[in-house]
């Protein structure tokens, strides 16, 4: 157990209040070490790839691959023709010095005119990286003096050096930094696949140049490398949350929670932090015992959960011990177990996510952020979600906020390692699913609330609270938290266009509820009720919340409606 007993710091009277939650003067110290890191890792990174520059015109000339290098500027000269003349030069174009210099400053005015709110940040980290490759790109040009090659060039050539290619290096830091913005900001389904979209863009432009005699190979890997170190350099000193921050001192979260906890404002009641120790570190739990104060909880405990006590227990304990608000930091397992010991008490929850999945946090709204998270939660209000009951043979009796299941997703946490999922996140599930994808198919009868048991075969049996999974993908569409009913998804798709069929289903997002009438409903099919047993032919790999349980033949699931008391940002639900 670690409790919350900050040491005291005398500060002069009047200190500021924090800008916002998490925050504190006492952490940030303006921008000027930022620029110092910018122009220090500019000059490493422009001295480390001329270095590359003199080794290859050098002493590693003669060397493969780079002797393999005329052969292949040869190869791309022969295999010519109109079509892929007229493509090359488009691609060629997309990293032309007009055509970047253009679209960075139209991004640059979107991001900062565009609602929701200037989003100046993300505009002078594309700008920045963009003018970084440049300059790098210049004073390389100057240091290594490399001709072109021997071949026919299809653009007129311009008076720098061949190495490195300026074109490829341009489009890296301006196409690859627009796909780090997109995918650290838009949230749906679309934001990966355009993501990596603009990522093809940089390769298609250093094959081109290539294609059109103008660059060796090894130009166009130095180029990506000069567009790749510009968006690391700048990204790491912009975007990230600690950019502006200077180091802070040993006691800096001590002082910061101390003057927090003198702020005028009334005292809120006693809370309890239940941690996952193995996903939540220590600067984590600075971070939200910092939140809690400005907030004006002073009052807090934190408890650890353990193997045996996955948070259920320490859950129990604080509501017995007169606790008003329980803050649970974990991945969903931890979220389950805690929400298992809350329901029907009243007692308020705050959702922290810290773990692999957080599929209730995401369906909340929540920011993935731990400190965010938090404060986002302290800012909102709470609200009555529903919660879900199953057991089953081998499944006693207990409570889940987000999906459980049988089948192809039961597999597929079982055969998730712990190891995998650190190293990977969620990602991890994907790839164990494509080992699983081809696993029998199961027979099922499905009652729901009281009427006639509907026969069905199946892969994968979802009983969802929530709709949405990583990723953005509705996957079981319509299911909400609070709407008094749980989601049944059926999927049986056969073969590869069954699969495409079910995924077709999923994108558009709509719901085609499954009635009572035994017919099947096609790959995937989709029910609502309050009570639902279902039993299999043959013991069926089964999970709750995430968390593989016993194989077994039967399931039975229910509703609570409006069993946990969650705070939430305003809007969301």
């Amino acid at each position: 157990m670690e409790t919350s007993t900050p040491a005291r710091a005398t500060e002069p009277p009047g200190t500021p209040a924090p800008p916002r939650l998490g925050h504190s003067p006492a952490l940030s110290s303006g921008a000027g070490p930022a620029v110092a890191r910018i122009a220090a890792f500019a000059v490493c990174q422009a001295a480390m790839i001329a270095g590359l520059g003199l080794l290859i015109t050098g002493p590693a000339r003669n060397l493969w691959p780079l002797s393999a290098e005329d052969a292949l500027n040869d190869a791309f000269e022969r295999v010519r023709n109109d079509a892929l003349t007229t493509s090359s030069a488009i691609a060629s174009g997309a990293g032309d010095t007009h055509t970047v210099v253009g679209v960075t400053v139209l991004c640059c005015l979107a991001l900062l005119l565009v609602p929701p709110l200037p989003r100046w940040r993300a505009a002078l980290f594309l700008a920045l990286a963009v003018w970084l490759q440049s300059l790098v790109f210049l004073l390389i040009t100057e240091a290594v003096d490399r001709t072109r090659p021997d071949v026919e060039r299809l653009d007129a050539s311009p008076p720098t050096s061949s190495y490195t290619s300026g074109h490829t290096g341009a489009a890296t830091a301006l196409y690859a930094g627009l796909a780090v913005l997109v995918l650290s900001r838009v949230r749906g389904r679309w934001g990966r696949p355009v993501a990596v979209l603009l990522l093809l863009i940089p390769l298609l432009v250093g094959l081109a140049r290539l294609y059109r005699g103008m660059h060796h190979p090894s130009d166009v890997v130095a180029g990506l490398l000069n567009g790749g170190l510009s968006l690391f350099v700048v990204g790491r000193a912009v975007l990230a949350d600690d950019a502006w921050a200077a180091r802070p001192p040993a006691d800096a979260v001590d002082i910061a929670v101390a003057a927090a906890e003198r702020r005028p404002g009334p005292s809120r009641e006693p809370a309890v932090v239940i941690v996952n120790p193995t996903v939540t570190d220590t600067a984590t739990r600075d971070r939200l015992r910092l939140v809690l104060a400005q907030r004006g909880h002073t009052d807090v405990t934190f408890l650890e959960t353990t193997e045996r006590d996955t948070g259920g227990g320490q859950a129990a304990d604080a509501v017995r011990g007169g606790a008003g608000l329980i803050v649970a930091c974990g991945g969903d397992g931890t979220i389950r177990a805690v929400a298992d010991a809350l329901a029907g008490t009243g007692v308020t929850l705050a959702v922290v996510p810290c773990g692999t999945g957080n599929l209730l946090a995401r369906n909340l709204g929540l920011p993935l952020d731990p400190a965010d998270a938090l404060a986002a939660a302290l800012t909102g209000e709470p609200r009555a979600l529903d919660l879900g009951t199953i057991s089953g043979d081998g499944i006693a009796r207990t409570h889940f906020t987000a999906m459980s299941g049988a089948g192809l997703d039961a597999a597929v946490m079982g055969s998730t390692s712990d190891r995998a999922k650190s190293a990977l996140g969620w990602p991890a599930y994907v790839l164990a699913g494509l080992g699983e994808l081809r696993g029998p198919r199961m027979r099922l009868a499905v009652a729901l609330d009281g009427a006639p048991a509907l026969h069905r075969t199946a892969r994968m049996v979802l009983i969802a609270n929530i709709g949405t999974v990583q990723g953005g993908t509705a996957l079981v569409p319509g299911a909400r938290p609070d709407d008094g009913l749980l989601d049944l998804a059926l999927f049986d798709p056969r073969g590869a266009g069954g699969w495409l069929r079910a995924a077709v289903v999923l994108l558009r997002g709509s719901r085609p509820t499954g009635t009572a009438t035994g017919a099947h409903g096609g790959p995937v099919e989709f029910f609502t009720f309050r009570r639902a047993e279902l039993t299999f032919t043959r013991p069926q790999p089964r999970e709750v919340d995430g968390d593989p349980v016993a194989p077994g033949r039967r399931i039975t699931a229910e509703v609570r409606p409006g069993a946990l008391t969650v705070l939430l940002p305003a809007g969301e639900k």
